[in-house]
């Protein structure tokens, strides 16, 4: 249980909170309502699965570098607390829980699989020769929602694209903050970000941009889908958020990234998947 514990920890298995609103929301958007409990059971293992493999593999492949930067020194790999070989059964154990959850959904999604697993260990590397590291997470975190109404529907449409997009450049922004911390150790070390490349300022104003791009975004699936006031209000919501975390970091001030990343951009993803559900199941 200790080590479950430690594990649990080492993956921050509550930030799954983050894309998991948005899978539901591709499956009750697909659905037009509620879908079903199967459904929702799979897809809610296929997720755990997914960004359980993925933490993994990132620690993993990481390790090294998380023990030479302060801020990281601590995490379980580097500080002995679990040993490579138990994480790596982790992941495996976790890839194939995304692959039978995949498999139960429909044969679409177990074909479409191999393209989020590529994605989810890209990530992992991407920092090493890119600065476009953030995207490639933002699209790992977006396959989440398509992959959900694939797994409802069994085909792709215009609605799972543009929610995807969203959750791209949502997740892309937020991310870029987040790197803000490290961007001395990431220049020292040769890795790369839009911080460490571009200095804070200019990557908290990209950071700034795609959060304007992710509410457009979530507005066209309102759009498409014909949503109703409830789900505008939903994204209302979201709008103040990403507002509010971007009015508390600051290139001098970065003692709030913490609260910018992991409560408010929490309670985005929740606030928003509430709102369209309620709009789905009063107002359709």
């Amino acid at each position: 249980m200790h080590k479950l514990k430690v594990f649990l920890e080492m993956i921050k298995f509550e930030h799954t909170l983050f894309a998991l609103p948005f899978a539901y929301l591709g499956a009750f958007l697909a659905s037009g309502g509620i879908p079903s409990g199967l459904k929702l059971f799979w897809i809610t293992l296929a997720m755990v699965g997914a960004r359980t493999a993925a933490m993994s593999l990132n620690r993993l492949i990481d390790r090294h570098i998380d023990a030479r930067n302060p801020r990281t020194a601590q995490r379980a790999i580097p500080a002995g607390q679990l040993n490579v070989v138990e994480v790596y059964s982790y992941t495996v154990l976790s890839f194939l829980l995304l692959g039978y959850s995949a498999y139960k959904l429909n044969l679409l999604a177990l074909w479409l699989m191999p393209i989020a697993v590529f994605f989810l260990v890209l990530y992992s590397y991407t920092k090493r020769f890119t600065w476009a590291c953030h995207f490639v997470l933002g699209i790992s975190l977006g396959l989440a929602p398509a992959g959900a109404w694939i797994g409802v529907t069994g085909h792709w449409a215009l609605t799972p694209i543009l929610l995807g997009l969203g959750v791209v450049t949502w997740v892309a922004g937020f991310d870029i903050v987040y790197a803000c911390q490290d961007v001395d150790f990431d220049r020292k070390e040769g890795l790369n970000s839009i911080p460490a490349i571009f200095g804070v300022q200019r990557g908290l104003e990209i950071s700034a941009f795609l959060h304007v791009l992710a509410p457009l975004l979530f507005i066209a699936v309102g759009v498409v889908m014909s949503m109703s006031w409830l789900y505008y209000l939903g994204v209302g919501i979201a709008v103040f958020l990403l507002f509010r975390q971007h009015r508390i970091v600051s290139a001098s001030d970065l003692s709030k990234v913490g609260v910018a990343f992991f409560n408010l951009n929490g309670y985005l993803s929740v606030m928003l998947f509430v709102f369209s559900v309620l709009d789905l199941i009063i107002l359709h």
